[in-house]
């Protein structure tokens, strides 16, 4: 099957794309990292093991589960506790948790799961090594876990509502990597061709760690029905790969995307780059029309299953419900997608119709039958900062002013003399070292402030630059002002990736970090946002995936989006 484009569509603005409440709107796609690891171990054929698993009747105990690519083995190592009730907590303050867990590069001997054992389950009072590429912890759905474990002990299914309306036994609450607790580097492990697009070791964890918990939960029930002269029934097949894997993701994830504007461009730029590719295709062919309905039927499953008890999610998804009935009839014109640019004109339909929810939503949909045309895109989404780290002193004053208008606009336009303005000040917790957003004329917080509003930061550099001749170098004003270093860097970064900086106040009255861990989590492959506060947010990780001995080619690829009832359009 042949496609043509054509190069007409240009990618949408910087400034349209980067407002916090559209990258808070963000959904999963083609590109995100889960789907990207499940196709890729699918292509390449991966095995997988559990070699070992030693657990008792109280759920203590050590499990090991490998995968084994074409060129290496790595292997989850769990350690599962019998945690008090009082001691559940999903704060990154936590000292223990229901499960933890290393990803171990290898097939662990036991005198490595004995060092990990007095490690692993402390977390930040533990140390790893370099054999180690991520730390992990996980917390059960308690409610849930006992009504599975009792009804499968007892012989029968648990109740399919139940589970829907959690969708995961156990939530992480932390996983680490990238050196944290003395794991593995990321450059140790950047070329290998499995990690290459970011966070694929910790997406494999997360993959691994649902295999435990299945796993898991069937054990302790087999134990109880075992006590109790019965015997389990197996958890179904479909109940077992409707769930997932919960996280609990806080402040600690948002400021990741203002220190890595390099980076963070690479994402934005590959899904960016992907829509303008669709978008651009003269026509769609049967085949890609069918495709594309027929998942658009099981994502709006994945809409009506989706639950929040927070205001803001409650309006967002009002506002999408209200989407998919304009996109609906929309689409009931039937030749809409027959005709000439279909996507194209569908995205421009949308931008004029639907909520940024809504919109972006559609946009991730329309990239589904075109695997082969933005699936390389992921191949760029990694980033080496080390050239962008170099400030080019050979810049004049005139065209650093410029491009301080071109990408701070909004920001030099901006009073920040008004309170409301920078009412907020990031931080770093002593106890945690964590980051925290605080009040700033509330808590005296305001001298531990991190450099993490840019737009600020541009704005006073800008004017800083008022009084200096147009043909004076960056560096000679540098060499007077070495304040504004990072500042001038940071505008250069964003000189040269055009997505790396959000076009928004940072540290306003009402800033939403929410909208930040939307973004990379949307990224990562998340579904069901559900936010807790405007600082923090509960998500679900490889709902309705298949598990490790199922995977294949037929199913690594839309596995995100639930099947349908028997009979029901598809």
């Amino acid at each position: 099957m042949e496609t043509t484009a054509q190069t007409s569509i240009s990618l949408r603005d910087p400034a349209q794309v980067m407002r916090l409440s559209r990258l808070g709107s963000l959904h999963q796609c083609r590109l995100s990292f889960m789907r990207i690891l499940t196709r890729r171990m699918a292509r390449e054929n991966w095995s997988f093991s559990r070699p070992k698993f030693d657990i008792d009747e109280n759920g203590v105990g050590v499990a090991v589960f490998s995968a084994t690519g074409p060129a290496r083995t790595y292997s989850l190592i769990a350690f599962a506790h019998d945690l008090p009730p009082e001691m559940r907590s999903d704060r990154v303050i936590a000292t223990a948790w229901d499960a933890t867990f290393a990803l171990f590069d290898g097939v662990p001997t036991d005198e490595d799961i004995e060092r990990l054992s007095n490690n692993v389950p402390y977390q930040e009072a533990g140390r790893v090594s370099e054999r180690e590429i991520s730390v992990s912890r996980a917390n059960r759905s308690v409610r849930l876990w006992e009504h599975v474990v009792s009804a499968l002990s007892e012989g029968r299914q648990p109740d399919a509502t139940q589970l829907e309306a959690v969708g995961y036994l156990m939530r992480t609450t932390a996983v680490y990597g990238s050196g944290k607790l003395g794991a593995a580097d990321r450059e140790m492990i950047a070329k290998r061709p499995e990690f290459q697009v970011p966070f694929q070791a910790e997406m494999l964890s997360v993959f691994l760690t649902r295999w435990f918990v299945r796993d898991l939960v069937q054990h302790m029930a087999d134990l109880r029905a075992k006590a109790a002269g019965r015997t389990a029934a197996l958890l179904d097949p479909e109940l077992a790969r409707s769930l997932g894997i919960g996280n609990s993701t806080g402040l600690g994830m948002a400021p990741f995307l203002l220190n890595h504007p390099v980076l963070f461009n690479n994402w934005i730029s590959a899904r960016e780059d992907a829509i303008r590719i669709v978008r651009s295709l003269d026509s769609a062919s049967e085949d890609e029309i069918a495709l594309f309905l027929r998942l658009l039927q099981r994502s709006k499953k994945n809409v009506a299953l989706w639950q929040s008890e927070h205001e803001i999610q409650v309006r967002k998804l009002a506002g999408l419900r209200n989407d998919l009935e304009q996109i609906d009839a929309y689409l009931s014109t039937p030749q809409v997608l027959t005709g000439p640019q279909p996507w194209d004109q569908m995205h421009r339909w949308a931008e004029e119709t639907l909520s940024l929810e809504g919109q972006e939503w559609l946009a991730s949909m329309m990239l589904e039958p075109y695997g082969t045309l933005v699936d390389d895109l992921s191949d760029g989404m990694a980033a080496d900062n080390t050239p962008t780290f170099r400030i080019a002193g050979a810049m004049t004053i005139e065209e650093l002013r410029g491009l301080l208008t071109r990408i701070y606009e909004w920001a030099i336009g901006t009073d920040w003399q008004k309170r409301e303005n920078r009412a907020r000040a990031w931080y770093v917790s002593e106890e945690k070292l964590e980051p925290r957003l605080g009040e700033r004329f509330e808590e005296p917080v305001e001298e531990y402030e991190q450099p993490l509003a840019p737009g600020r930061d541009a704005a006073a550099l800008f004017n800083a630059l008022a009084h200096w001749q147009g043909e004076i170098r960056v560096a000679e004003f540098l060499l007077r002002h070495p304040e504004y270093r990072h500042t001038v860097r940071r505008a250069q970064i964003a000189g040269r990736a055009p997505y790396a900086e959000i076009r928004d106040n940072t540290i306003s009255h009402d800033v939403l970090p929410i909208d930040m861990l939307r973004c990379k989590l949307a990224f990562f492959g998340a579904t069901q946002f559900d936010p807790r506060s405007d600082r923090w947010v509960r998500i679900c990780m490889y709902g309705n995936a298949p598990y490790p001995q199922e995977l294949s080619q037929e199913n690594a690829e839309f596995w995100v989006y639930p099947r349908l009832e028997e009979g029901a359009l598809a």
